[in-house]
C-alpha cells in the first residue's frame, strides 16, 4: 500500500519532480511501447521511469474490475453497445471505479510534486487544457508527446491487444485526437512532441533525436515561478529540520 509519507519522503532531490509529461494517442497508436523507450520504464501499467516520473494509466485498473466483475477484457469487442458503454461509461462499470482509484493515487503524487507521465487518448482537448493549467498552478512544467499512426494501423494494431475495442470506437477516437492535434501544438508549445509511431523498426534509432529532445525537457531546471519557490521553501525546510 502507497503511503503520503512515503512519497512526500522522496524528496525535492530526487529527479523529475515538478515535471508532467500528458500523452496523446487513440488505443493502438503504441503509445504504451512508445512510453517505455523513450522513458526506458519496463512495465508502462505500473512502472516509474528512470527519470523519476510516476505512470499515471487507469487501464491496470480497468482490467482489474473488469476481471472482478466477471469479464474477460479480450471481449470487449463482442459486446453489445449497451453492455459495452456499462463497463466503459456507466456509473457503475469497470472504467469509472479505475479511474476513481487513479485519481486519489495522483493527488498523493501531486502532493509530493513528483513527476507523472499521464496516459490518456487525448480526444478530449478541454480535459487536458484543464489538467495542464491546473497542474501549472501547482508549479509543475508541462509537456506532450502525441503518437501519432495511421487509422487503418491503429485497427490492425488493436486486434491484436490482450483488450480488444471495437473497430467503431477506434475509429472514433482516433478521429477526434486527430482533431485535436494542431491545438495540442498551439497549448504545448516547444514542449510538444510528436512521434510517428507507423512504421516496425529499431524504435530508438528511429526515434533517438526525438528521445533526446524529451528527456532534455525532464533534466532541465524548473522553469515555472511557481515551482521555483516550492523547491525553495523545501530546502529551507531542510535545513530548518
Amino acid at each position: 500500500m502507497i503511503r503520503l509519507k512515503d512519497i512526500l519522503n522522496e524528496g525535492v532531490y530526487d529527479p523529475g519532480i515538478l515535471k508532467a509529461v500528458f500523452l496523446a494517442g487513440g488505443p493502438g497508436s503504441g503509445k504504451s511501447y512508445s512510453v517505455q523507450q523513450v522513458f526506458g520504464i519496463d512495465n508502462v501499467m505500473k512502472g516509474t521511469s528512470s527519470s523519476g516520473l510516476k505512470v499515471i494509466n487507469s487501464d491496470t485498473a480497468f482490467e482489474h474490475y473488469l476481471k472482478k466483475s466477471g469479464v474477460d477484457p479480450k471481449d470487449l469487442a463482442k459486446m453489445t453497445d449497451r453492455v459495452f458503454q456499462y463497463y466503459t461509461k456507466g456509473p457503475r462499470g469497470a472504467r469509472i471505479k479505475a479511474k476513481d482509484k487513479v485519481k486519489k493515487l495522483r493527488r498523493i503524487y501531486e502532493q509530493g510534486r513528483l513527476g507523472m507521465i499521464i496516459d490518456g487518448t487525448g480526444h478530449n482537448y478541454g480535459k487536458i487544457q484543464k489538467n495542464k493549467k491546473y497542474l501549472e498552478s501547482l508549479g509543475y512544467d508541462t509537456g506532450m508527446i502525441f503518437v501519432n499512426t495511421s487509422l487503418s494501423i491503429a485497427l490492425e494494431r488493436n486486434s491484436k491487444r490482450e483488450r480488444v475495442l471495437p473497430d467503431n470506437v477506434i475509429e472514433k477516437y482516433w478521429t477526434e485526437v486527430q482533431k485535436n492535434l494542431g491545438k495540442f501544438q498551439s497549448l504545448f508549445g516547444s514542449n510538444f512532441y510528436i512521434i510517428d509511431n507507423t512504421e516496425i523498426g529499431d524504435f530508438q534509432k528511429m526515434h533517438s533525436n526525438k528521445i533526446s529532445i524529451i528527456n532534455s525537457f525532464i533534466n532541465k531546471p524548473i522553469k515555472n515561478p511557481i515551482g521555483k519557490q516550492w523547491i525553495d521553501n523545501e530546502l529551507k525546510l531542510k535545513k530548518l529540520g
